[in-house]
């Protein structure tokens, strides 16, 4: 069983920075891509950026890129989230996602920014920016 389990959310003023967690755990984990999306009340999940296992390739939202990194560390098969100069509009629930190594039933190609892609998925992490 697979497991993604998040965390370092919290609330932090407008400016401030917080760094996101997701570690993965299970024997049979294997998955080419990680992704962090993030949901805010009465909207849709939103892509928020993405790494790739090999390579470290990295993909980021229009809305975060220049203030969020996405990173990960193969060897704990955990990725991180790092955000600065948050702003309130960033407050959402943050969840963690892995896609397949290889799927038969969807595509999973750069930038890695639609739901579909993943296949595992974590419970979610609040993260609170107060102006």
């Amino acid at each position: 069983q697979v497991q993604l389990v998040e965390s370092g959310g919290g609330l932090v003023p407008a400016g401030g920075s917080l760094r996101l967690s997701c570690a993965a755990s299970g024997r049979t984990f294997k998955s080419y891509a990680m992704g962090w999306f993030r949901q805010a009340p009465g909207k849709e999940r939103e892509f928020v950026a993405a790494i790739t296992w090999s390579g470290g390739s990295t993909y980021y939202a229009d809305s975060v890129n220049g203030r969020f990194t996405i990173s990960r560390d193969s060897a704990k098969n955990t990725v991180y989230l790092q955000m600065n100069s948050l702003k309130p509009e960033d407050t959402a629930v943050y969840y963690c996602a892995g896609t397949e190594y290889y799927s038969d039933y969807v595509t999973i190609v750069a930038p890695f920014d639609r739901t579909s892609e993943y296949y595992y998925w974590g419970q979610g992490t609040q993260v609170t920016v107060s102006s």
